[in-house]
């Protein structure tokens, strides 16, 4: 079962944000019914955002539609972003710079120790270098002074920069979040459904951010789940959602955003460290597979898949008739850890 309508109409204060299409909008709701009667437990849905039809896909091209409309506005010619060397992000962002005639500049810090030939050649790395993407791999105790020599250069070529931050995430950038949760209460009020429960891999911040904001100024008590794959000390996750959930309150006050939706994040699953597969992800991402031909990444919505199956067996679900996940991409970097295979 799934739904994909052209029906769909964005809430009034969203449309009038200047945004630039690059994806395929909504993205579909599937059923899971394979792993739900695997799990006996609720009913698993997942959220398609590995759907949005930009480079293999992935949750940053929502929040591209809005940073890369504001750098048009602003008359830029060249869009320099950050993320770790197989970041996600930063490949979406190449594929939405070429597909606009944007130049690219892309500073990819060493920060993940996977000693493994593929992390540094392959996966986005590859699909960077095919968008034609200026690649900078910098190691991390050099990132801060080549970052300025590198905007110093641009500047001095007449270039009209624009920086977007890492994952995409500030306010302009969680909007594509907002989107998707009014997205999720008009598919699940086609289908029948109740939009209850919501799991997803949280990082850089904007899509639990945006997640919360859109309940807000949907009136909805959704649960939003976010499941740590980046911060050692999951404080920071919450302290950054808490900022752009303020700023946000304060840049789009037409959409009567008044939220008081808890900020959950579970930090059970982060293992080892950022971009370190763990082997309940590396389970999960089998199982699901192999159960509905799905595939999942190790870095983040691999762990938020392993978080779903275990908190399911725990039972901390039975309470809910449904539960959907959404998956946020990145399987486009499952060849650049083969070797966790």
């Amino acid at each position: 079962m799934s739904s994909r309508s052209q029906q769909f109409i964005m809430p009034p204060w969203l449309e009038a944000m200047p945004r630039v299409q690059l994806g395929h909008w909504p993205t579909p709701l599937e059923h899971l019914p394979r792993l739900t009667k695997e799990l006996s437990g609720p009913q698993l849905w997942v959220k398609r955002d590995d759907c949005s039809g930009l480079a293999t896909g992935g949750n940053k091209t929502r929040k591209l539609e809005f940073l890369l409309a504001d750098a048009i506005e602003q008359g830029a010619d060249t869009i320099v972003t950050y993320g770790a060397v197989q970041s996600n992000h930063a490949r979406q962002t190449a594929a939405a710079c070429a597909k606009l005639g944007l130049e690219c500049h892309l500073l990819l810090s060493q920060r993940v120790d996977w000693p493994h030939a593929s992390y540094n050649n392959n996966g986005n790395v590859l699909f960077n270098n095919l968008f034609g993407a200026h690649t900078h791999m910098l190691s991390m105790d050099e990132f801060e002074q080549r970052q300025t020599e590198i905007l110093a250069d641009l500047a001095a070529q007449n270039k009209q920069i624009y920086q977007i931050p890492p994952g995409g995430s500030n306010a302009l950038g969680a909007l594509g979040y907002a989107m998707c949760l009014a997205e999720l209460e008009w598919q699940t009020n086609e289908m029948g459904i109740s939009l209850e429960q919501i799991v997803h891999a949280s990082a850089s911040s904007a899509t639990q951010a945006g997640l919360i904001f859109g309940a807000g100024a949907m009136k909805s008590k959704v649960d939003v789940l976010g499941i740590n794959v980046f911060h050692p000390d999951p404080a920071t996750l919450t302290t950054r959602i808490e900022k752009l959930l303020a700023q946000m309150s304060v840049q789009f006050p037409d959409s009567n955003a008044g939220f008081d939706l808890p900020i959950n994040i579970n930090h059970a699953y982060f293992g080892e460290a950022y971009g370190k597969p763990t082997d309940a992800g590396l389970d999960a991402i089998k199982m699901v597979a192999e159960l509905e031909g799905l595939l999942f990444d190790p870095v983040y919505s691999g762990k938020a898949l392993a978080a779903l199956i275990d908190q399911i067996n725990l039972g901390n679900f039975s309470h809910h008739e449904n539960v959907v996940l959404i998956h946020t991409g990145g399987a486009a970097s499952l060849s650049a850890y083969v070797d966790a295979f």
